[in-house]
This record gives structure tokens, C-alpha cells and sequence, in this order.
């Protein structure tokens, strides 16, 4: 493990990095984007490839498709065949691309919410309307609404289903019977999903995720599968990504979509990088999560300890911590800019993900412990001030 320091402070400001285009002071534990350099394998191939000095168009190897389905069937127990699969720059262009070219303008496109924020903008943006099935929180914890699920799905106005698996920002890992019953649900209705499973790797040691389309023939046939490197490798920045569809109609749609689009050619690094992680990763990723879910541990520790209003939602996946903040009054919102003005600290809001998460902080775990620890008692003394702030002003 000494090739694989994840103690390391890398210094990021000052290289166009999103995550730390902050002010100075500032510690930004927002976006899914890690503090940690990727795997050493990946690196190199990288420095080989740029070695060379010619940046040319580049063409998707076979060892592209081999490596992702080398890995779906060792990591997740589901076979792959390399023509299911097809290129393109990023998860978030290729649901998109999806929405345009599997519904029209005014259909409904239904998302489990909270959700990832950004399914919205590629709905909205393109004439769709947002349908919500909510999901029930209770203890803690979160659970689909199957009731309100089959009321939405039977609208005949809704014609696709963004399924968020594993589910961010919760962090759930669907089980089979979850997945088996929604794919039941949209085929008896018609609705096709796209299943983005960006995160599907990041999950706690002894827990492994479900891919939709492995679930049952009815799953395969009516859902394309967004997939990547990218979060658990670190290589947002490099675009790169996969859509897979087992179904032949379907596939033959998503690739003209993504071709209409531009956004199925690589750029010199994607294809060997994701291969490269895929081939060669698997003992860096091992030691990441053993890494991530240490600082999971020790911030659940330290917020029951030190900030007993704020609650850890439980998760087995992604390095995205949920918390509940419906303890603190009157506005948790209030409280994400008032931690950012006064301690630095940069959360996501949680009203970004839909209404049902507006009582809710997102923060990301993936850091050098010491950036966490950073982190944590910048949380804790921001929330002290805010909740004496309140009082003082009720």
C-alpha cells in the first residue's frame, strides 16, 4: 500500500480545478470530484501516450470494450458484450443526448428525488417536464414509494425514467427486488430507463451494487446503462465514458444520438485511461474505499459527538455524506451560506436535489484525513455559531 498514499495533501489550487477555484481560506467539500491522485497505472499510461508528442484524432481499441467488460464481470458479476457498449465523452451528455432522442417535447421524464441535480437541467432544458416519485424517508433511511412510482409511470405522458444506481446523494444500494419490480413497472407502462451508475464502484468494502440491466431480461431489453471511471478513478476532467444497451433497437438509437450530438469522439487520454483504470486499477481502488469509508467512520463519529442536530443518513456507496439537518432551525439552506461565510466551508445545498432534500447538506468525504478533520470542525463550529445566531434573533 505505500505505492497508494492517500494521507497526501495535493495542492490544487491555482490548476483551473472547479472543486478549489475558491477564495483562499476557503475549503470546498462540495462537487463529486476527489482529493486524491488517481492510480499510479493510470498515470503511467497517460505519461506514455502524451511521450509521444502527437495529439491526433483517436479511435476507440478494443481493449477499451474488453477492459469494461473484463470489469463488470469480475467486480459485479454481469456479462458484458463489447458491442453493447459505445463511447462517449460523459455521463451527464449521454443522458441528455438520451432525453432528446427517446421522448419529445412536453413528455414527462420521471427521477427519484432527492437526485442528482443536474438530471434536471437535462430535462428541463430540453422541453421535458420533471415528474417526481419521492422517495420515503423514515429513520434515517431511504425507501422507494412504489404506490406513487406505478401512479407515475402510468401517465401516459411519461415515456422515460432516470434511475440514479447507486442513488446520489442518499448513497442507497438498490437491491435486486428493488430493480427487478421497477423494471416490471416501466414495462408494463412503456417507459424506458436510462440507469446511471457513475458511482457504482464507490461502494463500503462488502457491499457490491446491482446493475439494472443484469437484473432480468425485462430490465435489459427497456434500459440503456451510463458508465465510467471517472468518479472512481478521479478522471472527471479526462471525459470519458460508456453507454451500454444489450437491446439492438435501443443501442442503434443511443449511438445516432450520441454521434448527432458530437459527443461520441474521444480525446487522445479517454479510451487508454478508462481502460488503463479497468485493467490495472483494481488494487488502487481497493485501497481507496478501505480510505473512504475510515473517514465515513470517523465523520459519523464526530457529528454524533460534537454536532448532535445534524444526522448522517446511512449509506453503503459513493463518498457523498447526506445529512439530515431538519434539527436545525429554521432553514437549513441558511446554514449551507452561513457555514461557507463564516468558517470557509463549501457543502452543496441540499434543496439542489429536489424539494424533498431542502432540509438537507451534501458533503464530500473523498480527502486526505487531515482535510477532513479540517472540514469537520469548521462544521461544527459554524453550526454552533448559527444555532446561537437563531436563538438570539427568535
Amino acid at each position: 500500500m505505500d505505492r497508494y498514499d492517500f494521507d497526501r495533501l495535493t495542492e490544487r489550487r491555482g490548476t483551473n480545478s472547479l472543486k478549489w477555484n475558491v477564495p483562499e481560506g476557503e475549503l470546498p467539500m462540495w462537487v463529486a470530484d476527489m482529493d486524491f491522485q488517481t492510480a499510479p497505472e493510470i498515470t503511467d499510461v497517460l505519461k506514455r501516450r502524451a511521450a509521444q508528442g502527437i495529439f491526433g484524432y483517436a479511435d476507440i481499441a478494443d481493449d477499451w470494450s474488453e477492459a469494461y467488460a473484463g470489469w463488470w464481470e469480475r467486480r459485479h458479476g454481469f456479462a458484458i458484450k463489447k458491442e453493447w457498449l459505445v463511447f462517449t465523452t460523459g455521463v451527464v451528455p449521454a443522458i441528455s443526448s438520451a432525453v432528446r432522442k427517446l421522448t419529445t417535447p412536453g413528455e414527462n421524464v420521471l427521477v427519484q428525488t432527492p437526485v442528482y441535480n443536474i438530471f434536471f437541467n437535462s430535462i428541463r432544458n430540453n422541453g421535458r417536464n420533471v415528474v417526481e416519485n419521492r422517495l420515503a424517508y423514515h429513520d434515517g433511511q431511504y425507501r422507494m414509494d412504489f404506490a406513487d412510482l406505478e401512479k407515475k409511470l402510468s401517465d401516459p405522458q411519461t415515456s422515460l425514467m432516470i434511475l440514479c444506481n447507486p442513488q446520489n446523494p442518499s448513497g442507497n444500494i438498490w437491491s435486486r427486488e428493488e430493480l427487478g419490480r421497477i423494471g416490471d413497472l416501466c414495462a408494463a407502462n412503456h417507459v424506458r430507463v436510462i440507469s446511471d451508475e457513475i458511482h457504482c464502484d464507490l461502494t463500503e468494502p462488502g457491499y457490491s451494487y446491482i446493475p439494472f440491466a443484469s437484473v432480468s431480461p425485462v430490465c435489459a431489453r427497456l434500459s440503456i446503462t451510463c458508465m465510467a471511471p471517472t468518479k472512481a478513478f478521479n478522471l472527471a476532467g479526462l471525459q470519458t465514458a460508456a453507454v451500454m444497451a444489450p437491446d439492438e433497437e435501443l443501442r442503434h438509437k443511443i449511438w445516432r444520438a450520441l454521434n448527432t450530438d458530437e459527443v461520441a469522439e474521444p480525446n487522445v487520454f479517454a479510451a487508454e485511461a478508462a481502460a488503463a483504470a479497468f485493467s490495472q486499477g483494481e488494487g488502487w481502488l481497493d485501497g481507496l474505499r478501505e480510505y473512504l469509508w475510515e473517514n465515513r467512520r470517523q465523520a459519523e463519529r464526530y457529528i454524533k459527538e460534537h454536532i448532535p442536530h445534524l444526522m448522517p443518513v446511512s449509506s453503503h456507496a459513493t463518498y457523498l455524506m447526506w445529512l439530515d439537518g431538519s434539527r436545525i432551525l429554521p432553514d437549513p439552506s441558511g446554514l449551507c451560506r452561513f457555514l461557507r461565510s463564516r468558517t470557509g466551508l463549501y457543502l452543496s445545498q441540499g434543496g439542489a436535489y429536489g424539494e424533498t432534500g431542502k432540509y438537507f447538506l451534501r458533503m464530500n468525504l473523498a480527502c486526505p484525513r487531515k482535510r477532513l478533520e479540517d472540514g469537520l470542525e469548521r462544521l461544527c463550529r459554524g453550526v454552533e455559531e448559527y444555532e446561537k445566531q437563531m436563538v438570539k434573533n427568535r
